[in-house]
């Protein structure tokens, strides 16, 4: 099976658990497997530093100029998502990137970016809960739903804010890798987990 690559995309203002929380869940998974699932790396706009919410400095693997071609790529939320959806050069490169992926998760409101490309027209879809009027806004051919921890579309799956996107990776992690390799990435990282409690956060049960 060949090696998958999944990026994480990056930017200042990023909220950290969004990005590292996935981060965690998918590196702990390849781990757990000798390394022979995936390839995770992270992505920016630039080399220099990126500037994470209250502080945290962090420097990406790449660009998106040098970045590997992308079999999964995630889009953490943060306030410095707003400076993307100003930034036409970076959507065209979003625009580019997602249609070459086999899946894009967005984490809170990482989910305003593919709102703004379009690629949630027709699609279900959650996010933080204090960016639903944003999103409704930059998405009135979307299904926002409000008491979700995660939608899964198929290709395309969001999550609502922070935590929920650890919830949404070990998911993800038992739909391509199997539960068994879900529950022993969960118990590695000594996180609350069963599949029926996944589904039930899911389906806004829990």
């Amino acid at each position: 099976m060949r090696k998958k690559n999944l990026a994480i995309l990056i930017f200042d203002d990023v909220e950290v658990l969004d990005f590292a929380g996935p981060f965690e869940v998918f590196s702990a998974a390849n781990e757990r497997n000798d390394y022979q699932l995936l390839n995770v790396y992270t992505t920016a706009l630039t080399k220099n530093p990126i500037h994470a919410k209250n502080g945290l400095k962090v420097v990406a693997d790449y660009t998106l100029d040098n970045c590997p071609k992308m079999d999964y790529l995630i889009v953490p939320g943060g306030s410095g998502t707003r400076a993307l959806l100003k930034n036409d050069s970076f959507l065209s490169w979003f625009t580019r990137a997602a249609s070459g992926c086999d899946h894009l998760l967005s984490i809170c409101s990482g989910a305003l970016i593919l709102a703004a490309t379009g690629l949630l027209n027709g699609l279900s879809a959650t996010t933080h809960h204090q960016v639903f009027d944003e999103l409704i806004e930059l998405a009135p051919k979307t299904q926002i739903v409000r008491n979700r921890r995660f939608m899964d579309n198929g290709k395309i799956l969001t999550s609502a804010g922070v935590a929920a996107g650890i919830d949404m990776s070990l998911y993800m992690v038992a739909k391509l890798y199997g539960e068994k390799t879900a529950a022993t990435t969960a118990q590695y990282i000594e996180y609350d987990y069963s599949p029926d409690q996944i589904t039930a956060r899911h389906k806004g049960s829990v």
